[in-house]
């Protein structure tokens, strides 16, 4: 028995409870509290920090951990910038970086891996300087590139363990109650970085907008947040509708639409309560407007959609041709006032959205995905990832999760790209496997693959232009002939992790 602070006598263990922890006074393990109530109109607990070297400090960060940033404010991103530079001054030194994604706002690690500030980086995707750097062997260890539900499960998992997570928040009270749709630098979803702050060991928002106490709806709650910054600007939300994720008026890109529109309505899942995703890639997203026409005409509405949302998804939903929106990342500012002011317009995180482990994710009940590629061979395997030149210029993204758990996987691309064939014999990069690609449409012919032969029958019978995959492939070579092969060295720049945790593919260093 022992005597706690109140000199009661408690016992030191009890059978089948185990030791007993006696009262040692109000605040001895509560350290988050006031030790002093004060005012009670005026509390003084808060999580503010007055500086970004102030906040690394107060998380330890050594020489050797593991950060993470979120991508959701895409080409406009400053915090990582910003965090960096910092972390770079005072001296800490090989870092693994474990992004959502990096793209052309994150070309100062180019720097910070030459200084040996950043040893690793590990990310869906990688685009402009950084990823040429990378390609031309930049790093010493492989980059590892995962989808977004393969990185949600990396996390949940503790296959990825984040010592510290640096997560831009367009609003945020002093105790760290957080959402993405509010502020002047306002992104929409903060799916990806919900999951870093659900699972690092120590979680700092950087915002340029403090609100009340407390700041309803959040997406990240204070019970995740450790400290917060508050910084000038965090970043451009004019950035966030740049690259991918434009809205196309590509008369190409438009008459893409048209066909794959066509496809989806001929293929069987065209149905009332049918559920839809488009990826990334200006044709995907411009579907959405030629399927209104045909839902008008038939009557025919969808139940839910899923992504990445974009300004015509959301058009579709407040006319009443969807029913709800799951939100994993914003794509425009139209996606980013629905989310903030619709019921039926949902945040998810990236667990919710794709994770391959968890009890069941939202792309297993998807109908229908439209997707992008930079090429896809005979197999159907699909690359976003490497260009032409073997080049890294895109991200995995959610490519391989919506692939295998949708119901109808199209992959839409041009035949040709500038002058080199979409359709090869063998992509330079697998980033989804054939196996979970249905069809594939190009303005010159749509391929099916025979592992559909129900889909192909539908769209045969529609009057719609089905061609074998071979047949496409020769009929670009007419025009533009067979491409050079890439000539790579034997290093390894980027291993391709499948969503399950398996390697899927290497991308080597290109010969200079």
């Amino acid at each position: 028995m022992t005597e706690n602070k109140l000199g009661r006598i408690i016992p030191e263990k009890i059978s089948h409870i185990g030791d007993l922890l006696p009262f040692d006074g109000a605040y001895a393990h509560t350290p988050l509290v006031k030790k002093e109530k004060g005012n009670r109109r005026l509390p003084k607990l808060n999580k503010l920090v007055d500086s970004i070297e102030k906040v690394i400090v107060e998380t330890n960060l050594k020489n050797g951990m593991t950060i993470s940033f979120h991508h959701h404010f895409r080409n406009g991103d400053k915090v990582l910038p910003m965090v960096m530079n910092v972390i770079a001054e005072m001296g800490i030194r090989d870092l693994t970086i474990a992004a959502s994604s990096l793209t052309e706002a994150h070309q100062c690690l180019v720097d910070h891996i030459k200084t040996g500030v950043v040893k690793r980086l590990i990310t869906s995707g990688i685009r402009g300087e950084l990823a040429e750097e990378i390609s031309n062997g930049l790093t010493d260890i492989p980059v590892v590139i995962h989808s977004h539900g393969g990185r949600a499960r990396c996390i949940e998992t503790g296959q990825i363990k984040i010592d510290v997570a640096f997560l831009g928040v367009p609003s945020s009270d002093v105790y760290g109650n957080a959402n993405g749709y509010t502020g002047k630098s306002a992104c929409g979803s903060l799916g990806y970085a919900m999951v870093d702050a659900a699972f690092a060991e120590k979680v700092v928002l950087i915002t340029d907008n403090i609100v009340e106490y407390p700041n309803i709806p959040f997406s990240i709650h204070q019970d995740q947040v450790d400290f917060i910054v508050i910084v000038d600007s965090i970043g451009d939300p004019e950035g966030i509708t740049t690259g991918a994720t434009r809205i196309t008026n590509n008369p190409k890109d438009l008459l893409l639409a048209q066909l794959v529109s066509e496809v989806v309505v001929n293929s069987g899942y065209f149905e009332n309560g049918f559920s839809i995703q488009t990826g990334s890639g200006g044709a995907s997203v411009a579907t959405i407007r030629f399927l209104r026409k045909y839902m008008e005409d038939r009557n025919i509405k969808a139940s839910w959609a899923l992504g990445g949302i974009s300004g015509p998804m959301v058009k579709l939903h407040e006319d009443g041709f969807i029913g709800k929106l799951l939100d994993v990342q914003s794509f425009d500012s139209e996606a980013i006032r629905s989310i903030g002011e619709n019921r039926y317009h949902l945040e998810i995180d990236a667990s919710y959205y794709a994770n391959p482990l968890n009890k069941g994710c939202a792309v297993n009940k998807l109908n229908i995905v439209i997707l992008s590629a930079l090429e896809i061979d005979t197999n159907f395997n699909v690359n976003v990832i490497t260009g032409s030149d073997g080049i890294i210029r895109g991200a995995s993204g959610g490519h391989s999760d919506t692939a295998i758990g949708s119901g109808l996987s199209i992959i839409v691309a041009p035949l040709i790209r500038g002058r080199t064939a979409t359709v090869t014999d063998s992509v330079k990069t697998i980033i989804t496997p054939g196996s979970t690609i249905d069809v594939l449409v190009t303005e010159r012919g749509i391929a099916v693959n025979p592992r559909r032969e129900e889909i192909k029958e539908k769209l045969k019978q529609s009057g719609l232009p089905v061609y074998s995959i071979e047949e496409l492939k020769l009929k670009a070579e007419k025009i533009v002939g067979k491409s050079e092969p890439i000539i790579f060295k034997d290093r390894i720049v980027g291993l391709v992790e499948y969503r399950d945790g398996t390697i899927i593919d290497v991308i080597k260093q290109v010969s200079n």
